[in-house]
């Protein structure tokens, strides 16, 4: 059975070192505490981790709250945080909320309980609204960094990625929704398309109102009246898509081209306009967000925005890391990710 001097053996320092490690590890350098973490690995080292973490008070636990696991974007996002908790020595709960604030909240008490160090929140929400003072453990951030809303109070340690809330005084990771949602219209306006039908998101979700104004502000520029009839509710998903898509495909003068806010519903609206007898891009176009690994591979092969959601995922991480372990303070970092326009079959000139 290996041991603590098994692990110092390995990485090439003392036994004090491992055990500072396993127990603060805060207190010694990235380089060292990787080396360390990668023995224990190599060694099979299993160190009683409720003493550990009795004695820190830190759990190395980082909470993810998911609205859906079942949508492939978010997938790839767990998939950079995952990658980049594990690197630094962290591990990830991963939580599927299915969007509901009392799950959320349950969630975030973990972390004014000890159970856990921080929350990555993948929607437009604070879990940590509406629990009392006690229960958001006052000068209890387990981190060196001091995270500081609009009014300056301290606030738990929390980044919020991809869904991103106005002003929250978080940490955050997003896209530039609006220019990516011109940028795709845009796309469709030069394809020759006077009428492009927008499937969106949900009612609520500041993805949605940025990717409605982008579309707006694209069809403005290129001179084309905005018809809130060529709008369509959805909700991200395959079937509120093809549901869309019906409506639209048999308005009395139906649009040339359906701009989907992620792919999911654009590939449900290309299911219900073939079934319609139609053909994409021949009679009509469509378009998506997200470039999921299946916008490749659908017939035809989706044009869409790609998203560098592995990124979002290790960039989430990482701030989070940062206010747990460093001593800086200050305003918090909002970081806006790069899109890409993937141009591919199922998009063409107007008809």
């Amino acid at each position: 059975m290996s041991n603590i001097r098994t692990v110092a053996r390995l990485a090439g320092v003392s036994v004090a070192t491992v055990s500072r490690t396993l127990a603060k590890p805060d207190l010694v350098s990235p380089r060292t505490r990787k080396k360390v973490l990668a023995a224990v690995d190599e060694a099979g080292y299993k160190p009683n981790l409720m003493a550990v973490q009795f004695r820190s008070r830190r759990t190395h636990n980082l909470v993810v709250l998911v609205p859906t696991i079942a949508n492939p974007f978010f997938s790839r996002v767990i998939t950079g945080i995952q990658e980049r908790a594990r690197e630094a020595g962290y591990q990830v709960l991963l939580c599927n909320t299915l969007g509901r604030e009392e799950i959320e909240r349950d969630y975030a008490r973990m972390v004014q309980n000890f159970q856990a160090d921080g929350v990555i929140q993948l929607r437009a929400f604070d879990p940590f609204s509406g629990l009392d003072e006690a229960e958001k453990g006052e000068g209890k951030v387990k981190g060196k960094g001091k995270v500081r809303g609009k009014a300056g109070d301290q606030l738990p340690p929390m980044v919020n990625a991809c869904e991103v809330m106005r002003d929250c005084g978080y940490p955050s990771v997003q896209l530039n929704n609006r220019a990516a949602a011109r940028a795709i219209t845009d796309h469709l306006v030069r394809l020759g398309h006077r009428r492009i039908g927008l499937i969106k998101g949900p009612q609520r979700s500041p993805l949605t109102l940025e990717r409605v104004a982008g579309y707006r502000e694209a069809l403005e520029a290129a001179g084309i009246a905005f018809d809130d009839s060529l709008l369509c509710p959805g909700d991200f998903t395959l079937q509120s898509g093809h549901r869309a898509a019906g409506t639209l495909i048999t308005r009395d003068n139906p649009p040339t081209a359906i701009f989907c806010e992620n792919d999911e519903m654009a590939l449900g609206a290309m299911q219900r306009i073939k079934q319609a007898g139609l053909r994409v891009p021949q009679d009509i176009s469509v378009a998506g967000f997200d470039d999921i690994a299946y916008a490749s591979y659908s017939d035809p092969a989706l044009t869409t925005i790609a998203q560098p959601a592995e990124e979002f995922g290790a960039t989430a991480a990482q701030l989070l890391i940062d206010q747990l372990e460093t001593a800086s303070s200050g305003e918090p970092a909002q970081v806006v990710l790069p899109y890409d326009l993937k141009v591919r079959d199922s998009t063409g000139p107007a008809p």
